[in-house]
This record gives structure tokens, C-alpha cells and sequence, in this order.
């Protein structure tokens, strides 16, 4: 190891217990997860704008609209896959929605897009976060072992929730100077970033066997094999696939209806359209700001002092308790404090753990159940419960009594992750799939 590497790797134990052979791929990873949430970003803000020019009664139809993209997006990823190898069809994927970035570039107007652009734009971009976060951590389960993600994930989060500050910070700064058409060149840029390092990572991992459960060259070298479908087989065959599957729709139900609610009341709070999007750019600013600290600091460290089972029932437990306070007081400094808590716990604390559970899994499953789970799962939560939400309102419930259905459904969550955490460990002390 030469000086310039040893001093970063003595600053680097300063926040996380990396050893020197993981350093590379650590700074990568983190500059991967780093470009590509600065990317999604920057168009975050002006896809929630978008809603709300699509008409948040509306709304539902966009998440349904959104589940029919992404379910059939996912037997079209289940065929590259299926085809071509790791180090190839990543790139092909983010390939893709660069593309498709740059088509909108080309639609949009320079002041105000049409509703029906508008509401394409919303359910792509919403396709956009899953799909690209999806493939980033089934990357990241792939190239790294169990006890190296206990260890670095929560690092590795920090690098894109540095992104996720990044991103707002530049739309905030800039969408009024330049208009939010030309900050989507941006963004594919950054995506294009993300791209080069999947490369470096693909290099480090084939030059670190030492590391993989699976020989280097069929994880670098072949496809994974298997039909477009393989995802739900595979999910349809394994409990702890289906557990986590629940546990996902429980998440999304959840996360919908705190999503709905905040755009409802910031529609009635705020009349100007450039002035909302600040107002989701500010939140997104202090909801990364929040979560950054936690990452670099105390994600790693609660996993090592209570167990991933504990771990990952901290958030849906917080929950039961913010939805207890909206119950009581359903106004807007209480719904954005809960929502801030909600998402930097998730981003900080539950999103690294839950992807800990994909890492004692085969290649396969890290890939096409996984992404199955992360979007066609999570979608259908999305617009299951937009439809739930609407017929709630609909009835006429208030805010207040919506939040009091889904304290027991927080509860309920938060049993089924402690549940996973603990079959997480088994599995992990058990003899890997591919050795058996």
C-alpha cells in the first residue's frame, strides 16, 4: 500500500471498518451511488411538480400508470439478463434511461410542459429511481460477502445520500436561472458517470476472487441464465423471498400514504408552481442532510451493537409513532416532521439493512427476484394504496383517521423485519446456495 493510500485508509476507519484490499472499491462504489441519486435528484423535484401539473387528483392514475410501465419493464431486464453478462447489461440499463432523458429533453417546453408530458414524465422518473437504485445494490450484494456489507453498506448509503444533497442543492440553485429542461443534461451526465464506474468496480471485483462465494469469471463472464419470468419463480418458491416481499408492500403502503398526504397540503399551502418545487427541494435537502450524518456515523455501528433483526424494525416502529401524532394532530408541521423521519430513517438505517438480506442469496435471485421485488412489489404497493387512499378520502375520511389505520400497520411491518433480520443471520451461517 503506498502513503497516499495508507492515509486514506486511516481516514476512512475514522467512520467506517474498512480494510486496505476494499478501499478502491469502497471510494467507487461510493462515487457510484454518489452520481447516480444526484441524477435522480435533480429530477425528483420536478417529478413531484409534475404531479401536481398532472393534477394530484390524479394521482392515483399516475401510480397505476407507473406499476403497468415498470411490470413491463421487468420481463425486458429479465431478457438481457438473462443474456448478457454482468459487466454488459448494467451499462445497457442505464444506457437506456439516458436515452429516454434526453427524449424528454427534446419534449419539453421551455417554461411549462403539457399535462399528458407531464405525466409521462412523472410515471418514467418514478420507474427511473427504482429500476437504477435496484440494480445498484444488486451489484452491490453481488461484488461484496456478507460480513463486508455489514460493514460498508452503510458507507457506501452515504455516498448517495451526499448525492441526493447534491442534487436538490443544484435544482434548487438553478431551475429558476436555466429553466428545469436543460438541468435533465445534467443528469444524464451523472448517469453517464455512474456507467464508467460499474467498469472500474467490475475490474476490482475480478481481480479480488478472494471475495465472491461464486468463481470471478461466471459472475464477469456469463449471463445468469434463465427465463424473462425467472424473478417470480423464484419469488413464488422461497418464503423468505415472499417475506420480504410483504415486508415491501407494508413499506410502500405506508411511504404512499405519507406522500399523498404531503401532496394534498402543500398543494393548499403553496399557489405558486417554481415555489412548490423549492418547497420539495427543501425537503429533500434536509431529509439527506439528516441522513448523510447518520450513515457516516451510526448506521454501521447499531448494526453491530442490536443485530440486523432489531435494526431493521427500528424504522416501522418509529412510524407507529408518527402516525400516532398525525392521528392527534394532522397539520403540516407534523406531517413533514414525520415524513422526514420516515425517509432519512429509511435511507440511513432500513435501506441498507433490507438490502443485507439479498446477500446470503444466489446471483440469480440477487438480480431477478430482487428487482422483481424492488419494482413490480413496490409499485403495486404504490398503487394499491393510492387507490385505497383515494376511496378513503373518498368516503370521506380525514387525514386523522387514515393515519390511525396505519398504526397497526406499522406494528405489523416492524414484526415482519425483525422476523427477516433473524432468518437473515441463519442463512448466513448456513452453507451457501451455490456450495450446497
Amino acid at each position: 500500500m503506498s502513503r497516499n493510500q495508507s492515509r486514506i485508509h486511516s481516514l476512512l476507519l475514522r467512520s467506517v471498518q474498512v480494510e486496505p484490499a476494499e478501499v478502491t472499491a469502497l471510494l467507487w462504489s461510493f462515487s457510484y451511488f454518489f452520481a447516480l441519486l444526484c441524477s435522480y435528484y435533480i429530477v425528483r423535484p420536478m417529478r413531484d411538480e409534475m404531479g401536481i401539473l398532472g393534477g394530484v387528483e390524479n394521482l392515483q392514475w399516475l401510480f397505476t400508470g407507473t406499476l403497468i410501465a415498470i411490470t413491463a419493464a421487468v420481463p425486458l431486464f429479465g431478457w438481457v439478463s438473462s443474456r448478457f453478462p454482468r459487466r454488459r447489461f448494467l451499462p445497457y440499463v442505464y444506457g437506456f434511461f439516458i436515452l429516454v432523458m434526453l427524449l424528454f429533453y427534446l419534449l419539453m417546453d421551455e417554461h411549462r410542459a403539457t399535462p399528458y408530458v407531464a405525466r409521462a414524465f412523472f410515471i418514467w422518473a418514478s420507474v427511473f429511481n427504482l429500476f437504477v437504485v435496484s440494480v445498484f445494490w444488486s451489484f452491490m450484494t453481488d461484488i461484496y460477502a456478507n460480513n463486508q456489507a455489514r460493514r460498508l453498506f452503510g458507507f457506501i448509503a452515504a455516498g448517495g445520500t451526499l448525492g441526493a444533497l447534491t442534487g436538490p442543492a443544484l435544482t434548487t440553485l438553478l431551475v429558476q436561472p436555466l429553466g428545469a429542461r436543460n438541468l435533465l443534461l445534467v443528469s444524464a451526465l451523472l448517469l453517464s458517470w455512474a456507467i464508467f464506474c460499474i467498469a472500474r468496480l467490475s475490474n476490482w471485483s475480478a481481480d479480488n476472487p478472494t471475495n465472491h462465494d461464486t468463481p470471478v469469471t461466471a459472475a464477469e463472464n456469463q449471463s445468469l441464465g434463465g427465463g424473462i419470468w425467472a424473478g417470480i419463480t423464484l419469488v413464488a418458491r422461497s418464503p423468505y423471498l415472499l417475506g420480504i416481499c410483504l415486508l415491501m408492500l407494508l413499506f410502500t403502503t405506508l411511504a404512499t400514504f405519507l406522500y399523498l398526504m404531503q401532496a394534498q397540503i402543500v398543494r393548499d399551502a403553496f399557489a405558486d408552481s417554481a415555489q412548490r418545487t423549492a418547497v420539495f427541494a427543501a425537503i429533500d435537502l434536509t431529509v439527506n442532510g439528516l441522513t448523510l450524518l447518520l450513515q457516516l456515523f451510526l448506521t454501521s455501528r447499531l448494526i453491530k451493537w442490536f443485530g440486523l433483526a432489531m435494526v431493521l424494525a427500528i424504522v416501522p416502529l418509529l412510524l407507529s409513532a408518527g402516525f400516532t401524532l398525525l392521528g392527534i394532530a394532522p397539520v403540516l408541521t407534523v406531517l413533514l416532521v414525520v415524513q422526514v423521519i420516515r425517509r432519512a430513517g429509511n435511507y440511513a438505517i432500513m435501506r441498507p439493512a433490507r438490502e443485507m438480506l439479498y446477500v446470503v442469496l444466489t446471483m440469480e435471485e440477487k438480480y431477478k427476484a430482487k428487482n422483481l421485488i424492488d419494482t413490480v412489489v413496490y409499485r403495486t404497493g404504490d398503487a394499491v394504496s393510492a387507490w385505497i387512499y383515494a376511496g378513503m378520502r373518498g368516503l370521506g375520511m380525514n387525514l386523522a383517521g387514515i393515519a390511525m389505520i396505519a398504526i397497526p400497520l406499522a406494528l405489523v411491518w416492524a414484526g415482519i423485519a425483525f422476523s427477516l433480520g433473524r432468518q437473515q443471520v441463519k442463512l448466513a451461517e448456513a452453507p451457501c446456495p451455490e456450495e450446497v
